[in-house]
């Protein structure tokens, strides 16, 4: 409902409740009234209200008839209502500390809050900027602003009005121009709406706000970053601050404790501390070069990735690494990707691409010679390098690169073989990530949009059902993502949850109608006609490189002994003791053991040490003693010394370690 509708205040309300149950109230009644008729919690914790499925202050009248409920801090609902409400503070704190800056958009995204903010220029004609030091200042304008319990007052505006208001602010203007994109402060269905605090401060915004600045306080101003007005790195460079905002000071304390434990878990520090790979300036951003260590770690993970693929009935294919235009013009890619592609280049022959996806080269395969549904399902893998163009603000680390690896398969499929497969790639799929110490998984299954498919609606109606059988067969929970599906296909998404809690969207099963049309790829089937197969999608650790930075922070860089790139290091006490480290290393070597010898050249105690920031899963220290029995101490990471080992039933524990691929997951700081 509008704001200008208001309810017959000679008239009752009846309200209808999430349980079913109907509340008749005096006409005129607001959100408000409703959660003061619930008794005095709902009365004080109650954010706002949603009617018939539109949030409304609650200050503002219910419908009659409407469906209500109410909105807590405890939900998320609730949450995105507290972040988005203290971004409006955030920019209030701001504009008033810095007389002449102007603000453009503040939503809430996921833990918390960013406004982005315009400080004009210096006396120099220099753009004027944050830095981490004002953060504090501008917080404790935050707290000032929440103590003073300002009023969230709604205000529809008609655009002359709007244009008054924000006369001053042209990122504004841009919004009501229709010119820039704001989910959280546009206007919407025509109206106008403001948020005024203040006679100070107002801001463009949709709503709904708490009551009162007095709801809000649980809040952290984290850091300061640029961004480009609308992305666009040819518009003005903006300053965002961003911040989180919980329900609870508990739920604060908690979310700032587990950024701690996330910060000792950072993988871009990590794989510089243990030698496992960097980002030369001179490649360029985006590029990784593998260190020794790092790769050992990678060749492991690929040939575990090439034993189950192979055991798996999947065939290994290799394609290069670029392709003629006329594939990605067939592809479809040219239509809808080539911003993500690199730029052509122009050869004595054509035009070409370095390729950003495997499945055009895959499909080529397939097409090669005529195909009988006695070979199908076929099931294609390729550890296949691609390029893609990510903006240089958007690289982070390994999680977002612009040369990456994928273990990528596509399998054609006969309509009738759809569902047992799926169910066997579910299977597969979490086999494979808990080998990798993975072991909470959840699954999203993405539907049809119904404007934007290619295909039969019959053919996305079997297709999608397959994917619901097979995960409700396998007995897995799901979400269900209405309309998300890419054009050419419903997929299912699977999540895994990271030792600190934090969620990592990894392995897709993606259904294509689209590119077994585009290349017109047929079967013979068991009646001598051709047919269309369907083509799946797999990517089961997504990229090489962006699953081994979520295993470098699942872990904190101390792998497991399958993993580690060094699996024990054996110190003697003196240097008398090297000669008979140096044997222990040889038969740790010969029994297929990573392990190394680090000579008494320092004090025993500094050498466990480096081993241990190293996170060596094992140090193994040799004297007097254990030269004469053919022991060792065994110091294993996390855990208790043992004295006087026999070698070989160490060498028979850590044999079993690696052969049941056990998971030591330990805390960042293990020793």
């Amino acid at each position: 409902m509008s704001g200008s509708e208001r309810a017959d205040p000679n008239s009752a309300v009846t309200v209808v409740l999430p349980d079913g149950q109907t509340r008749e109230l005096a006409g005129g009644a607001t959100g408000a009234d409703l959660a003061a008729s619930l008794g005095r919690r709902a009365a004080k914790d109650a954010l706002v209200a949603v009617a018939d499925g539109e949030q409304l202050d609650l200050d503002r009248p219910l419908p009659d008839g409407a469906s209500v409920s109410l909105v807590f801090p405890s939900s998320d609902e609730g949450l995105e209502v507290l972040r988005h409400s203290t971004a409006h503070v955030l920019a209030q704190a701001v504009l008033r500390l810095y007389p002449g800056a102007t603000f453009s958009i503040g939503p809430p995204i996921t833990d918390g809050f960013y406004y982005d903010f315009d400080l004009g220029v210096d006396d120099a004609g220099r753009p004027r900027t944050f830095s981490d030091d004002d953060l504090a200042a501008i917080e404790a304008e935050m707290r000032a602003i929440v103590a003073a319990r300002q009023p969230f007052i709604r205000a529809e505006v008609d655009r002359a009005a709007a244009d008054e208001l924000f006369a001053s602010h042209p990122y504004k203007i841009e919004i009501l121009d229709g010119e820039a994109d704001d989910p959280a402060s546009g206007p919407t269905g025509g109206v106008i709406t403001t948020y005024r605090n203040t006679d100070e401060f107002v801001d463009l915004c949709r709503g709904p706000h708490v009551p009162h600045t007095g709801r809000l306080g649980h809040f952290k101003l984290m850091r300061v970053a640029g961004a480009y007005w609308r992305g666009d790195e040819h518009r003005q460079m903006l300053q965002r601050i961003y911040g989180t905002a919980w329900g609870t000071k508990a739920e604060l304390a908690a979310h700032l404790e587990r950024l701690e434990e996330a910060a000792k878990r950072d993988h871009r520090r990590l794989v510089t501390e243990l030698d496992l790979l960097s980002f030369p300036a001179e490649l360029g951003g985006g590029l990784a070069v593998w260190h020794p260590k790092g790769a050992v770690i990678r060749k492991i993970m690929e040939d575990y990735s090439r034993d189950r693929h192979e055991a798996g009935g999947y065939e290994f294919v290799y394609t290069p690494h670029l392709a003629n235009a006329r594939l990605f013009e067939t592809s479809g890619h040219l239509d809808f990707y080539a911003e993500g592609m690199y730029p052509p280049m122009e050869m004595d022959n054509g035009v070409y691409y370095p390729k950003p996806m495997n499945c055009p080269m895959h499909c080529l395969i397939f097409s090669q010679r005529q195909r009988s549904y006695r070979e199908l399902p076929l099931r294609m893998f390729e550890l296949g390098t691609v390029y893609r163009y990510e903006r240089s603000g958007t690289l982070h680390g390994l999680m977002r690169v612009r040369g990456f690896t994928q273990d990528d398969s596509h399998l054609f499929l006969t309509p009738e073989q759809l569902g047992d497969e799926i169910e066997g790639l579910l299977d597969f799929v979490l086999s494979v990530l808990s080998a990798f110490g993975f072991e909470d998984f959840t699954f999203k299954l993405s539907t049809q949009d119904p404007e934007k498919f290619v295909g039969t609606p019959e053919g996305w109606e079997r297709a999608t059902a397959a994917l619901r059988e097979a995960l409700d067969r396998r007995g897995h929970d799901y979400d269900v993502a209405a309309g998300e599906a890419a054009f050419y296909g419903p997929k299912i998404d699977i999540d895994v949850q990271d030792v600190i809690g934090r969620s990592w969207q990894l392995s897709t099963i993606q259904l294509d109608f689209n590119l077994p049309e585009r290349f017109d790829l047929r079967y013979t089937g068991a009646d001598g006609e051709l047919h269309r197969p369907i083509m799946v999608h797999r990517a089961l650790f997504g990229a090489i490189e962006r699953f081994f930075g979520v295993m470098v922070e699942h872990y904190a860089g101390a792998f497991p002994p399958w993993l580690a790139p060094t699996q024990a290091v054996v110190l003697g006490v003196r240097a008398d003791h090297d000669a008979f480290a140096s044997q222990v290393v040889a038969q740790l070597a010969e029994a297929g053991f990573r392990a190394e010898m680090v000579p008494a050249d320092d004090p025993l105690g500094a050498r466990i040490r480096r081993a241990k920031l190293e996170k060596v899963p094992y140090v193994l220290v040799v004297g007097d003693d254990d030269v004469a029995a053919g022991t060792v101490g065994v110091n294993p990471r996390g855990q208790a010394v043992r004295r006087d080992v026999p070698l070989a039933e160490f060498m028979a524990q850590l044999d079993d370690e690696v052969e049941s691929k056990a998971t030591d997951v330990g805390s960042a700081d293990q020793s």
